[in-house]
């Protein structure tokens, strides 16, 4: 049997209410004219959010015990889909249309988080698979089979979002672009990994070629990000608090604070369930099934 202590969730709370308030709350104070930024800089202030964020979700998804009701999980979820909302609210009905693409542009608010947070479950499941090949602790592998199914999700979705505002922008739907080709490579790649789970019945030899074949398939997620800069891409590149409106930076802070809240929820509770189904394959047999298998 897999044995966990239980934690608390108030630093995995307190990390996350850290990285809203200066992911999204500072600048929507500062945009109805209230300064509660405690003169930190707006480049640092994303640093801080960003850091505190990850820190915060990374606390929750190794700590994937917290109460047999999983709570914490639940309550992640609904934060992330309040937050997603109201993002997702203030992109299509507050902030201005952007300048050269018009009404296109409000995908952002969804595009941009999902990538973020898909990258992140996929960089989260390298860990797992990492860590279960040196400890061989069966809750790592629960992680990472979690953490890859969010990621191939959130990686689908990429895509079929890119698509749609491929088409009014590039006049295409799908174009052999180095961000896309090497996306749709993640995407497939992972699924082989998912199948791979599937078809493996033996517990020990399915964590760790699952493992082996994460880390080898890992390395398509530095080249999806650098992709932009390394060649010649329809895609643009990646974009700063410094070159992005305050406008239009609110509503793609609060979304990905969202997406992020709900994926880690979504990993904490799809953990749960693949923990369970390996100490069920791990159990020994009842002693009346071993009775009945020498019968036959």
């Amino acid at each position: 049997m897999i044995v966990m202590r239980e934690r608390s969730i108030v630093p995995g709370i307190v990390l996350l209410l850290l990285a809203a308030w200066f992911g999204f709350a500072v600048a929507l104070a500062n945009h109805y004219g209230l300064d509660v930024s405690f003169g930190i800089s707006t480049g640092l202030q994303a640093a801080i959010a960003a850091i505190a964020g990850i820190v915060g979700a990374v606390y929750f998804l190794v700590s994937d015990n917290l109460g047999p009701s999983l709570k914490a999980a639940r309550l992640l979820v609904v934060l992330g889909i309040a937050c997603f909302l109201l993002g997702s609210w203030y992109g299509l009905f507050v902030a201005p249309p952007e300048k050269f693409m018009g009404q296109v542009q409000r995908i952002m608010y969804v595009h941009v988080p999902t990538a973020w947070n898909g990258l992140l479950a996929i960089t989260f499941g390298f860990v797992c698979a990492c860590v279960f090949l040196f400890k061989s602790d069966w809750k790592w592998d629960a992680r990472l089979e979690a953490s890859i199914e969010v990621g191939v999700l959130l990686s689908f979705l990429l895509c079929c979002q890119g698509a749609i505002w491929a088409k009014p922008t590039w006049g295409v739907w799908w174009d052999w672009d180095p961000r896309l080709t090497t996306t749709a490579v993640l995407v497939f790649a992972f699924l082989g990994i998912l199948a791979l789970r599937r078809f493996v019945e033996d517990p020990l030899r399915r964590a760790v070629w699952s493992s082996v074949a994460t880390i080898i398939a890992y390395v398509d997620v530095p080249i999806v990000y650098f992709s932009v800069k390394w060649w010649n891409s329809l895609h643009q590149q990646q974009s700063s608090p410094q070159t992005v409106s305050s406008q239009f930076y609110l509503p793609l802070r609060m979304n990905a604070f969202g997406v992020l809240f709900i994926m880690t929820g979504f990993i904490m509770l799809r953990s749960r369930i693949a923990r369970e189904r390996v100490e069920q394959e791990l159990a020994p047999p009842l002693p009346r099934a071993v009775e009945m298998q020498e019968a036959v």
